[in-house]
């Protein structure tokens, strides 16, 4: 404490006579006012009023105004070590409200608007719904932060289906824009969420009920039928034909806009990006196409046998083969693709290939996965589980998803080498797999494709029979590929024919052309 200030208080006390030194005596232990029996209530004993309380405790009050802020605290700090738990309990109940603050309206109030916005900006939707009835200064901070287009935009930025939805609904050239005349208030993102949230769970059910719209193209193709591989973005199809042809499809007319020729055999596997095409067929070679205009830019000859598999990404290229070999390409351009090494190793036809920056993985019809070092190309484990020859895989964040001739579908980690579960329920070859976050989608020579659940799969606890969510039985033929995304499925099949299954724009009537049975296992003779 000041001395001086120290001096100033011992002044003051020892002018206040007798008066100041009567309330210290009453605040000393002898004179408690409040009585904790043993085992027994609180009791109050109050100390007989000689109607000098109210005089002696103005004059306190005065003489504590005068102290400075220190001072006081001390004071009162020594007022509360000499009282009881039940009156620190009263004292507490009664700083609680005043130590609360509403800093979301103090902040403006102090110029800082966006930083009550950016706290604001990180609630969810159920808990910016109730910040907005906190009171109107909170409403407005919402209002005039956009803070309901911030959240949408947050969610498109994170959620797949989100940004599609967004894509196929057209808000989303109001999203990511600065405050201009053309963007709409904060009520409209207010009433867009809600819609937003049951075009989702109408999604949802759609998939879980096997309720879509189907369209048909009929391929029509002149010898071979058969559709072996395909890829689709938001404007177009590309298929890979059993006729050694590449017809490119208008995604919305179903119009084929051109048909690409060169291979000699049939089209087995294809991908394409931006800029190129690259086939892969039963004559051996590799092809390089640009996609706009058809040309063929590159001729890989390197493979022996047939060239089943093929993937690419960041300058660098995957093949396998039914000589039993994976071939790891460097992709400088589309006219300068070198070889890098050939992986052996496979005792039969290399079916699959998949990769990431960090392994290669490979299936095989000698009934092994085959897991390999991305950067150095070394052997690094064997998988074994399936009872016969692999025909598809998909890998993603250490999960390896692989369908069998043997008719199951097994999931392992792929860091340790463990079979996390096997799902049954294809009565033939499953010939093509394909997984996201939440669904495995599978395609076999029963003609069937099986949507089902991946989280339940990956949970031990989950019944075998909660895992297929739905049968989808619309090809006549083996389902040689597929592709999809949150909204449908892309199939192509031996009958000659690629299946769209739409399951965002279904009929009102909650029907459909092709309409699918419900979970089974059933075999449905065609």
């Amino acid at each position: 404490m000041d001395p001086e200030m120290e001096d100033k208080n011992i002044e003051l006390m020892t002018t206040s006579g007798m008066e100041s030194q009567s309330l210290v005596d009453d605040l000393s232990p002898k004179k408690n006012t409040v009585l904790k029996l043993s085992n027994g209530p609180v009791v109050s004993r109050k100390r007989p009023s000689e109607g000098n309380y109210e005089k002696e405790k103005e004059h306190c009050i005065a003489l504590f105004d005068q102290w400075s802020e220190a001072d006081q605290v001390e004071f009162v700090e020594r007022l509360i070590s000499r009282m009881c738990h039940y009156q620190h309990g009263h004292i507490n109940s009664y700083l609680k409200p005043m130590l609360q603050r509403d800093f979301i309206t103090a902040l403006p109030a102090q110029g800082l608007d966006h930083i009550a916005e950016n706290i604001l900006s990180f609630l969810d939707a159920r808990s910016l719904c109730s910040a907005e009835l906190v009171c109107k200064e909170w409403q407005r901070v919402i209002s005039e932060g956009m803070l309901w287009k911030k959240l949408i935009e947050r969610m498109v930025r994170t959620d797949p289906l989100w940004k599609g939805l967004s894509e196929r609904h057209q808000w989303e050239k109001y999203l990511f824009k600065n405050r201009t005349a053309e963007v709409p208030p904060n009520s409209y993102y207010h009433s867009l969420y809600p819609k937003i949230i049951q075009d989702i769970e109408t999604i949802e059910a759609n998939w879980r009920c096997g309720r879509h719209n189907l369209q048909r193209i009929q391929c029509r193709s002149e010898n071979s039928k058969g559709v072996y591989c395909l890829q689709y973005d938001d404007e177009k199809i590309i298929s890979g034909l059993r006729d050694n042809s590449i017809k490119i499809w208008d995604k919305q007319t179903l119009e084929c806009l051109k048909i690409l020729t060169g291979h000699t055999g049939s089209v087995l596997c294809l991908q394409y990006d931006e800029r190129v095409i690259v086939t892969g067929s039963s004559d051996s070679t590799v092809r390089v196409w640009e996609v706009t205009t058809g040309e063929v830019l590159n001729t890989l000859i390197h493979h022996n046998e047939a060239v089943l598999h093929l993937r690419f990404a960041n300058g660098l290229m995957v093949t396998c083969s039914k000589d039993r070999s994976i071939a790891v390409w460097d992709m400088a351009s589309p006219t300068d693709i070198s070889l890098r090494r050939v992986l052996v190793g496979h005792r039969a036809a290399v079916n699959v290939v998949d990769f990431d920056d960090k392994y290669i993985v490979s299936a095989s019809g000698d009934r092994t996965i085959k897991v390999w070092s991305t950067s150095t190309c070394e052997f690094v484990r064997t998988l074994n589980g399936h009872k016969r020859g692999i025909a598809c895989l998909q890998y993603r964040d250490r999960l390896v998803v692989s369908g069998s001739s043997d008719n199951t579908i097994r999931l392992w980690d792929i860091e340790c080498g463990a079979c996390l579960r096997v799902l049954e329920g294809h009565e033939e070859l499953v010939r093509c797999i394909r997984f996201d976050n939440k669904r495995i989608v599978s395609g076999a020579y029963d003609g069937k494709i099986k949507v089902w659940d991946l989280q339940a799969a990956l949970d031990p606890r989950a019944p075998a029979s909660t895992l297929c969510l739905r049968t989808l039985v619309e090809h006549s033929g083996r389902v040689f590929r597929l592709q999809f995304d949150e909204f449908q499925i892309i199939s192509s099949s031996h009958d000659d024919t690629i299946l769209i299954w739409d399951f965002l724009n279904v009929s009102t009537n909650g029907q459909s052309e092709g309409r699918s049975p419900s979970r089974t296992y059933t075999y449905i003779s065609r």
